[in-house]
């Protein structure tokens, strides 16, 4: 539900630009109050350009805004699920403390670091302490209920790291598709202006540039998209990388101490 109405916000600031920024009549030589008729942008005035990219142009903006807010919204979340410090020494670390069959230390350290990780690394530990001392239980039982823990915890995280990628991925197809449309709008225009006996350079001009315009914001979202995309999949299969090493540590020492 947020992420829709990130979405529908995204697409009234885009009309709000494209009409009220890029269409200021101050972008062009001539403005018709009364026809709401735009004459040709000022000599230089990349605003009025832009505008003249036609109405594709404030679903374009939507799509790069879109994008930049789901892709600053990653950065935090991942940020705190990374938590405090260098994933690889707090992974050492607990390994270390495993090894000295120390729990509970191990556990005030998941309470310092404050990660998904530490989450899936404590409730596995506390499941550890649990059932280690559970006589009614043989040691096959007792591994696949720590094994299951640490299943069952990962997945519980897994969705939180991978949540609104999907946004992601998504506008970086439709931003080249949309911007697609644009193109050929821009390209029929221009067609058009240059079927009739004495080409119209005008509405020449107006047609290919609508068509570049189109092109560029569409290609840009696209780009920017897939490129924190992949960023983002890499912190996460690291992180869930992480995550396995780390439970694979607790099964083992836990078989090794059990008899």
């Amino acid at each position: 539900m947020i992420a829709s109405l990130t979405i529908a916000i995204a697409l009234l600031i885009g009309f709000l630009i494209y009409y009220k920024i890029l269409g200021d009549p101050s972008n062009f030589v001539e403005y018709n109050a009364k026809t709401g008729e735009y004459g040709e942008p000022k000599e230089g005035n990349l605003l009025g350009i832009v505008f003249k990219g036609g109405f594709i142009v404030p679903l374009l903006i939507a799509v790069n805004l879109t994008v930049f807010i789901f892709i600053i919204e990653r950065f935090i979340t991942l940020s705190r699920a990374k938590g405090k410090g260098n994933i690889n020494k707090f992974v050492n670390k607990l390994k270390g403390l495993l090894d000295s069959n120390d729990t509970s230390s191990a556990i005030e350290e998941c309470d310092k670091q404050k990660g998904s990780l530490a989450n899936v690394v404590r409730a596995g530990l506390e499941k550890y302490e649990t059932i280690a001392s559970d006589s009614s239980m043989d040691k096959e039982k007792k591994v696949e209920l720590l094994r299951g823990e640490m299943e069952e915890a990962t997945a519980l995280e897994l969705p939180m790291l991978s949540k609104n990628l999907v946004i992601i991925s998504t506008c970086a197809s439709i931003g080249t598709l949309i911007g697609l449309i644009g193109t050929v709008l821009g390209m029929i225009r221009s067609f058009a202006a240059m079927s009739s006996g004495a080409p119209d350079t005008a509405q020449l001009a107006t047609g290919i540039s609508e068509a570049l315009i189109n092109t560029f914001l569409g290609i840009a979202a696209s780009t920017i998209a897939i490129i924190f995309y992949n960023i983002f999949s890499t912190k996460i299969d690291q992180m869930t990388h992480s995550m396995d090493e780390a439970s694979f540590s607790i099964i083992q020492n836990f078989s090794s101490t059990q008899k």
